[in-house]
């Protein structure tokens, strides 16, 4: 469904009256940040089966210099903006969206077949993935100002798996990364409800929580033993709200029904409602039974 406007939205409108949760974060197609730069995909319609990608934008290095600044009107801009003015209409203007928005340098990742490859040119020649960088956020900088014109609230701005020392270090990701990230978020216009989704493991969450990102929740996989647990991070983050807390790949995928009662209970009373919101700590997989999702709503 998602590789059209109607089916997208669809799917998210559904999902939303089903469970009634007190935001939407809206689930694109990650690679629709980069079709608009030729990257094609073979669609597939097995949803625990990932869409086939060809056509790189980025196949050699020279190839940096040649990402150009797309206009508004492109196809799948255009499309996507077209996800969010419907999800608006369906559900009302009671619920706050949120749009899938991935960094510049994320998106500068999947503009190749290897991410590797973008580490290793980063390296060899910055001057050419920062004019990359440049052209990037000069196309989502008025996306993301027009997400609001189309009924979003605000951004969930995603590093993917950039802002981790698995892939780069963090001085690196400060030339590479912040500056771009802030000028999206900054994009967003007045009192926009942004989340900063930190991906990833060995993610750089505590030194990013120093930055100033103009994003007011922060939301990482807490539970994997190489990133920050919740309850060392509130002093981090104050006096920014927390997104998480379920285990998506753990016992929200692994248990049954009553035994996510028994963890939703402990999540509840070793933490403070006023800061944090209960969430996944990043993707749910396709494979979760639906009835957790109810055993988690029903008793939120």
């Amino acid at each position: 469904m998602e590789h059209h406007a109607e089916g997208t939205a669809e799917a998210m409108i559904g999902f939303q009256k089903r469970f009634e949760w007190d935001f939407i974060k809206i689930n694109p197609r990650a690679d629709y940040h980069v079709e608009d730069w030729g990257l094609t995909q073979q669609w597939s319609h097995d949803e625990f089966k990932k869409h086939v990608k060809s056509n790189f934008p980025v196949k050699s290095i020279d190839d940096w210099n040649k990402i150009s600044v797309k206009p508004l009107s492109s196809p799948v801009l255009d499309e996507h903006l077209d996800v969010v003015s419907r999800v608006r209409k369906g559900v009302g203007t009671d619920v706050p969206i949120l749009m899938t928005l991935f960094t510049p340098l994320a998106i500068a990742g999947r503009m190749v077949e290897d991410r590797n490859e973008l580490v290793q040119h980063l390296r060899e020649d910055p001057k050419k993935v920062h004019s990359a960088l440049r052209a990037i956020t000069d196309t989502f900088v008025p996306f993301v100002t027009e997400l609001r014109n189309a009924g979003a609230d605000g951004i969930f701005l995603a590093t993917t798996q950039w802002a981790s020392s698995d892939l780069i270090t963090f001085d690196e990701y400060k030339e590479f990364g912040l500056p771009y990230d802030r000028e999206l978020a900054v994009a967003t216009a007045e009192d926009p409800i942004n989340l900063y989704h930190i991906c990833g493991e060995n993610n750089y969450l505590k030194e990013l929580a120093s930055e100033d990102m103009r994003c007011s929740l922060y939301n990482w996989d807490s539970h994997h033993p190489t990133n920050c647990p919740i309850d060392k991070a509130y002093d981090l983050l104050k006096p920014h709200t927390i997104v998480g807390g379920v285990d998506q790949h753990g016992w929200l995928l692994r248990s049954k029904p009553d035994e996510v009662l028994d963890q939703l209970k402990k999540l509840k009373e070793r933490n403070d409602p006023s800061q944090l919101i209960i969430g996944p700590g990043c993707s749910v997989p396709p494979e979760v039974p639906m009835v957790n999702f109810e055993a988690i709503r029903e008793n939120l």
